[in-house]
């Protein structure tokens, strides 16, 4: 059964070779230095150099970040997310993650099962991936990026913030998404 499996990237390579994933997404800030695993593949491997930052409603934040040399996720970073997703052939499993597991992986995440079971309920994917991951908090502007391109009007919004926070950690717990919809914890 295809998953996608979430994990920090500390975790990266010990999740590479438990779950045989021959694909991975890497949301890292452009400052991070890091290279694709040898085991990946190029045309497997996507790098998404975005900081795991929201914008204010006066842009203050923003710019301020944009000073420290952040970068705010915009509509092309999500537009590759789900083309990289659409293009994965779902023979072995899919890794996504992100410094620490938390906020950008798990949006992703979370994008990417909506992408490939477009099916689904929004809100009962939210709770489904709190069950998976106490740690969880997606990062809301990364999921209303994607929530107004796949014309979801809304949904995926309000289904993520209707999970809160999730708990205070350093790494989050690592989890996976089946895409049947038979998910284990901590896998």
């Amino acid at each position: 059964m295809p998953a996608i499996h979430v994990c920090a990237l500390s975790k990266l390579h010990e999740n590479i070779a438990q779950t045989g994933a021959s694909h991975l997404i890497s949301l890292i800030g452009h400052k991070i230095d890091m290279e694709r695993p040898m085991c990946i593949e190029l045309h497997n491997y996507l790098r998404v150099k975005v900081s795991d930052i929201v914008p204010d409603s006066d842009g203050s934040q923003t710019l301020e970040h944009q000073r420290d040399g952040h970068i705010l996720p915009e509509h092309t970073h999500v537009h590759d997310i789900i083309n990289f997703v659409q293009k994965w052939d779902r023979q072995s499993p899919l890794l996504i993650h992100c410094y620490a597991g938390v906020s950008r992986s798990t949006a992703a995440a979370y994008i990417s099962m909506m992408v490939l079971r477009p099916d689904l309920d929004e809100m009962k994917l939210a709770r489904e991936l709190r069950i998976l991951s106490p740690t969880a908090t997606p990062n809301p502007h990364i999921v209303a990026l994607a929530d107004n391109i796949m014309g979801r009007k809304g949904r995926m919004i309000a289904a993520i913030q209707s999970i809160g926070r999730g708990a205070e950690c350093f790494e989050g717990v690592e989890f996976r998404f089946d895409l049947g919809i038979r998910h284990e914890a901590n896998v």
